[in-house]
């Protein structure tokens, strides 16, 4: 993208830590017109790891607090997936193996990981490349298949694989200190997080489901079978600016294995593979409507690629509304990390959401039956 000064939004300080990431965004006379950009921990880096689930929907929890004007705190991703990789063994043994096995996961693994096992702060359980890689996942597989092949299975199975574990990833404390205060995992996630699972809800929008309904969404990294509320295209989308609107946030499922998604320029836009070197806000993008995504969600173009965490709503010169969108690869691209998604890439790559309940207006939660 060509011709185009960027500028940082304010740094917001408390307790001497940085709350919101410099978030750069065009100037108004060069492209995009800042709605609302609201406060997000800072960027992170998931590294060679298939874990976007967790840094992700983490994120979301963190920024709830900053939402809250509560002590802002720096989540520890690893932590939670240490606690999914447990529940995935359990699950592959009890398919005999007939499911998948991987890196990866969906956003209401983080909630329900939370809420079962509590959280730590980063610094009690430390970020590691280690934790990922076709060389750990297979590592622990293989574990698994050889337990399988002696029926019944060994009932103290799981000392094993956490043996490999606690070497990869590191074996978590008991207690830990924070803040002058020792804690448990269970206590820092109710005490420091004010974690309440039920504060989140997952949505979803496909039309071979009945709207308005929960189904358990047909993806592979669904290994949990996790339910999704399912909404027409046009409110899923209005449920997103209305969060957006009152300030909160929202984990973002999408597929990202396109032409359109550049995070190294920092948009991300539906448009066709065939295009040439223009890429800006406002060229004409490709039709989206519900009858197209579904289409390429049922012939598997689009699928759960990578998981991020959408803060904000900028428009461009033209008026088009793009979503701001908070990366998990590190500062990358001129955004910073984050990257600017067309409402046109948006309606069609989106595969679910996790939003904060309060975010919902009082008529969707009555069509919900919430």
């Amino acid at each position: 993208m060509t011709n185009r000064v960027f500028i940082g939004l304010s740094l917001v300080f408390l307790s001497n830590c940085i709350l919101a990431q410099d978030v750069a965004t065009p100037e108004k006379n060069t492209g995009f017109i800042v709605e609302q950009i609201n406060t997000a921990s800072p960027v992170k880096n998931q590294g060679s790891t298939g874990t976007c689930w967790a840094f992700s929907t983490t994120s979301l929890v963190e920024s709830q607090l900053l939402k809250a004007d509560a002590s802002p705190a720096d989540v520890s991703e690893m932590f939670t997936v240490r606690n999914i990789y447990l529940e995935k063994a359990r699950n592959y043994l009890l398919r005999q193996a007939k499911t998948q096995f991987g890196e990866g996961g969906l956003g209401h693994d983080v909630i329900r990981a939370i809420n079962n096992y509590g959280a730590m702060p980063e610094a009690a359980y430390p970020f590691t490349q280690k934790a990922g890689g076709d060389a750990f996942v297979a590592r622990l597989k293989n574990y698994l298949d050889s337990l399988l092949k002696k029926q019944p299975i060994a009932e103290d199975w799981q000392k094993g694989y956490e043996a490999i574990l606690d070497e990869t990833m590191g074996k978590p404390a008991e207690n830990f200190e924070y803040k002058g205060k020792n804690f448990t995992a269970q206590s820092y996630a109710k005490e420091v997080l004010h974690f309440n699972a039920d504060d989140y809800v997952n949505l979803t929008s496909f039309t071979h489901h009945p709207y308005y309904k929960a189904f358990v969404l047909e993806q592979p990294d669904n290994f949990s079978n996790g339910e999704y509320y399912n909404l027409p295209l046009n409110e899923f989308e209005d449920a997103v600016k209305q969060a957006i609107d009152k300030g909160y946030t929202i984990m973002w499922d999408a597929d990202v294995s396109n032409k359109g998604f550049r995070q190294q320029t920092g948009l991300a836009m539906n448009v066709s593979a065939t295009i040439g070197s223009t890429f800006e806000p406002d060229m004409k993008e490709d039709p989206a409507d519900a009858s197209i995504r579904q289409q390429l969600f049922e012939n598997l173009t689009t699928q759960d690629d990578h998981l991020m965490h959408l803060t904000g709503m900028v428009k461009s010169k033209s008026g088009k509304t793009f979503f701001v969108v908070k990366n998990s690869w590190g500062n990358i691209g001129p955004l910073n990390g984050y990257i600017n998604v067309s409402e046109a890439y948006f309606k069609i790559n989106t595969i679910s959401l996790v939003v904060p309940k309060a975010s919902l207006n009082s008529a969707l939660l009555a069509k919900l039956n919430m």
